[in-house]
């Protein structure tokens, strides 16, 4: 999509990144992939063998450049996730695949970035309690499903109820909206629910899927949040990360409004939020 390569040209541009700011990930190791999905899966994604079912749930034929993509996002993640360790919070430009499962792929997801983070991490001893906050306008349901085992991961989701995925897994914590939701409700019950969910669960790590789509001029979010609220849904949840000394990683999510301009803007007043907070 057009908006990989224009968000960081208007960071540029702004002065809000320089070049020592980025990380160049290279491919993903197998090993650290099956933490998370089934080894059957990821065998047939990388050689290009899904079926044409499969296929169609994904929305693309596979090619070997998409799956290279995948792979690099995921180990982008993965990278910012121990620079954020380090520096409180980190950015993946790309990422939020949150609609892959442990042995499936839709909705343009193959490999859930944040998912195959979140086990590096806790395989590493890196982090013992994670909370994923995903506020797509869609479900996280390959993340919840992956998951929905796992004690030591919280999964959040904040979405419009009636939106895809229409089969909807179960995350820890659902918070289904109705369409047309503005930006007073939805931050009411952002820092409600969120800020309960820190007080409970005393995450050490979090990763934040920081979709756009949430825009009341999104073509497929049915919300109404205006570029004001969506800024400050950002800096509720850098403010709890703080406020409760957890680290941060941030990937991107969907944002499909029909002017390329409104997506740039709302994804780069999540970075402009951070370096806010945090710089």
């Amino acid at each position: 999509m057009l908006k990989y390569e224009l968000i960081p040209e208007q960071l540029f541009y702004e002065g809000v990144i320089s070049d020592e700011n980025f990380l160049s990930p290279e491919i993903i190791k197998d090993s650290v992939v099956i933490l998370t999905h089934q080894v059957e899966y990821y065998t047939r994604l990388k050689n290009l063998q899904l079926s044409a079912a499969e296929e169609r749930r994904i929305g693309f034929k596979v090619s070997p450049k998409l799956v290279e993509r995948e792979m690099r996002i995921a180990q982008g993640t993965i990278d910012g996730s121990i620079s954020a360790l380090e520096n409180g919070v980190s950015f993946n430009i790309a990422g939020g695949t949150h609609h892959a499962g442990t042995n499936w792929g839709e909705g343009f997801c193959m490999l859930n970035d944040h998912a195959i983070a979140a086990n590096y991490l806790l395989d590493q001893n890196l982090a013992s309690k994670i909370l994923i906050v995903d506020l797509d306008v869609h479900q996280g349901n390959g993340t919840a499903e992956i998951f929905k085992n796992e004690k030591r991961v919280f999964t959040f989701s904040m979405h419009g109820m009636k939106n895809f995925p229409f089969r909807k897994e179960k995350s820890d914590l659902d918070i289904g909206l109705n369409d047309g939701t503005s930006d007073q409700e939805y931050l009411k019950l952002l820092n409600e629910h969120l800020t309960n969910t820190f007080i409970t669960f005393k995450p050490d790590f979090v990763f934040y899927q920081a979709g756009v789509d949430v825009l009341g001029t999104d073509k497929l979010g049915k919300l109404n949040l205006s570029t004001r609220g969506c800024k400050n849904r950002d800096i509720t949840v850098f403010n709890l990360c703080r406020k409760y000394n957890c680290p941060v990683q941030v990937s991107m999510g969907g944002g499909y409004s029909p002017k390329i301009n409104d997506i740039v803007q709302a994804h780069c007043n999540t970075f402009k939020a951070a370096v806010e907070l945090y710089f």
